[in-house]
This record gives C-alpha cells, structure tokens and sequence, in this order.
C-alpha cells in the first residue's frame, strides 16, 4: 500500500462486504435453517481457521524479518562508506581528498537518488559509477610506508563490504511476496469469513458484531503484510536515515 488512505479504503471494503455478505446468506438461507448443520460447520471452521492463523503468522513473520534484515543491511552499507572516509585518512595524497570526496558524494547518492528511485520501483545506478571509481581511486595508491599500506588493506576490505551490502540492498529492493502466495492469503481470507457466517446463530446482531470482528482483523493482518512486504517501497518502508547521520558526519570533519 502506499498511503493511509488506501489501507483505510481496503479494511472498510472488507468489512462492508463481509456484513453485506452475512445479510444476503440470512435473506436467502435463513438462521434457522443453518443450526442443524452447526456442528459440521464447527470442525470445518476450526480446521480452517487454524490452518489459515498458521499460514497468516508465518506470512506476517517472514516479512518483518525481511523488513529487519533491509533496516540492517543499510546500517551496515552506510558504516561502510563511514569506515572508507575515516580510513582514507591513512593514504597518500591526492588519494585520501577524493576517496573522502567519493565517499561524501555516494552518501549524498543514496540519499538523494537511490531512495526516490527505489520508491518508484527504479534501479538506482549512479551510485554504481561513484563506487568504480572509488576502487580506480585506491587501486592507484601507491603506499610508502607500512600505515599506508595497511590504510590501503582496510580500505580494499571496506569496498567490498560496500559492494556487498549495496547488490543485497538492491535485490531485497526487487522482492516482494510471489503473487501465488497473495492468492493464499486471500482465499484463506474470504473461506474463513464464510464459513464463520455460516453459522446459525438465533442473535443475528451478535453474529454480524463477531463477523465484523473477524474481517476488521483478518484485513488489518493482511494490509500489515501488504505495507512491509517491500522494505524500501510503500507505506512502511526503510529509511535512509543511517545515511543522514553518516553525512553529516562526514561534513562536519
């Protein structure tokens, strides 16, 4: 999803249809003619419903962690582009000013270009070239003493930590649930909403109150999931604020 409103719209739609649905089935089979079938219906819906809160809590656990493993891996790129700057320290002129330079510059990067770009559904590249030349830069390091090489050493370690925390950024950027597992999601959903109206219950209004329930919740798991399945797109998304801090350090030395 990618606003409140959306999130909002989709929950009422659920639970209007779903009160809807429970006042057609009265209309055409009424209460009374569903008791005796209550305790077939019972088992079902208990074999039913606990298999879907099963398929529903694994959903909803697999893509918080993804969401957590997301939120990590841009903590740990952005430590990298910090280490880089604090090591360039170590090198040789003119390689330390524009490794630092390049460093500021992939911040500003990331920030500026790669999360727009990521909310849109794009690839972010310009962060790419700024990353090549950053390993021409310490390729062309030419150390004379035992700090700089070992500056140089720690530096060549940091840019391929750089690289991989960016390839795993971009690719969690390009996952998302398989639309087979929405399918899932959804027709477990609306099984369960059904069979729990199917019951016959002599108090239509504490049914509808437990039906309303039941889809209030069921929608609400199910937005959740919609909102965090993709880390760096929609409502719920990762931020760059690791990069922010690591900027403004970056400027302030």
């Amino acid at each position: 999803m990618e606003t409140i409103s959306q999130n909002v719209v989709v929950v009422t739609a659920a639970v209007i249809g779903s009160l809807l649905f429970i006042t057609g089935l009265n209309a055409i089979w009424p209460a009374e003619k569903r008791r005796n079938y209550n305790e077939l219906i019972g088992w079902q819906v208990t074999i039913l419903g606990t298999t879907y809160a099963v398929i529903l809590g694994f959903m909803l656990y697999t893509v918080w962690t993804t969401y957590g493993e997301a939120d990590l891996n841009v903590d740990r790129e952005a430590n990298a582009v910090a280490d880089i700057y604090r090591l360039a320290q170590g090198l040789p002129e003119p390689q330390r000013a524009h490794l630092q330079a390049l460093a500021r510059l992939y911040a500003e990067a990331v920030i500026n270009r790669d999360w727009p770009q990521m909310a849109n559904r794009e690839e972010p590249k310009q962060a790419d070239a700024i990353h090549s030349e950053m390993w021409k830069t310490i390729m062309s390091t030419r150390p004379v003493s035992q700090t700089e090489q070992i500056a140089e050493d720690h530096e060549i370690s940091e840019l391929r930590s750089l690289a991989q925390h960016r390839l795993t950024r971009l690719s969690q950027n390009a996952t998302r649930l398989p639309n087979v597992l929405w399918c899932v999601l959804l027709a477990g959903a609306s099984l369960t909403i059904i069979s729990a109206c199917t019951f016959g219950v002599q108090n239509g209004k504490l049914q509808a109150v437990q039906v309303l329930g039941l889809s209030l919740l069921l929608s609400l798991s199910l937005v959740a999931i919609a909102d965090i399945h993709r880390p760096f797109q929609g409502l719920v998304h990762v931020r760059n604020y690791a990069f922010q801090r690591v900027l403004q350090s970056m400027q302030s030395n």
